[in-house]
């Protein structure tokens, strides 16, 4: 990914409203926000400001004018230059077209999920998959309101998209969840092993002794199959 001088997704959200028409900040959020955005990119207000004034700072938008309206204090409304425009259609281009690296929590936490005793690592899954199902079941929900309202698509895909890759987490947990229960799970028997070791006081020399024994079994397994 191309580096950018504003990094933070907030900031390309907030150059694709300026896009439609000058605003001033507050009147930003609350149209991210009215357009169900917050779903997709993290809206924070407090950092809003920052965000407005480094895309300023590199003349991606600037200062359109300044109201008043009774006793209120004055606001800045804003309004994208043409570096800005040229900036956010480079940046929409390449998070189209270009797959990148994400980290997501759930796969850091799978990565290391051997810290965990097996029957936990199952009873933690099926809270996830109760959880995962209530989220379909919600968004589904969502996805009849929007019906009615007869919203395009165009509008809803970001939505689709996070149902599409809800789905396909239920699908993996589920699939997991039920390889371990049925004691399927390539490595679960040292996995078992080490936390019996590690409850019986095992010392860290004689768990790398098992694990190497166990997982020198599993080559030779390999190999014969």
């Amino acid at each position: 990914m191309s580096r950018r001088p504003v990094s933070n997704p907030l900031a390309l959200a907030v150059l694709a409203s300026l896009w439609e028409r000058p605003m001033y900040p507050y009147e930003i959020t609350t149209t991210l926000r009215e357009r169900g955005k917050e779903d997709s990119i993290k809206l924070n207000f407090g950092s809003l400001y920052a965000i407005i004034k480094s895309l300023e700072k590199h003349g991606l938008i600037e200062e359109a004018r300044v109201e008043r309206e009774g006793n209120r204090p004055e606001r800045i409304v804003y309004a994208i230059t043409d570096a800005g425009r040229a900036e956010a259609h480079d940046w929409m281009r390449e998070l189209i077209a270009v797959p990148i690296k994400e980290y997501p929590a759930f796969e850091s936490g799978l990565s290391l999920i051997a810290l965990l005793a097996p029957d936990e690592a199952i009873s933690l899954l099926r809270e996830r998959l109760e959880r995962l199902d209530a989220e379909l079941a919600s968004r589904a929900q969502l996805a009849e309101q929007s019906d009615e309202l007869g919203l395009p698509e165009l509008f809803l895909v970001e939505f689709h998209y996070r149902v599409a890759m809800t789905r396909a987490e239920r699908e993996f947990v589920a699939g997991m969840l039920e390889r371990l229960e049925a004691g399927e799970l390539g490595g679960l028997e040292a996995w078992k092993a080490m936390h019996e070791l590690i409850e019986s006081g095992a010392t860290a020399e004689e768990i790398e002794a098992r694990l190497a024994h166990y997982l020198a079994e599993g080559a030779a397994d390999q190999q014969q199959h």
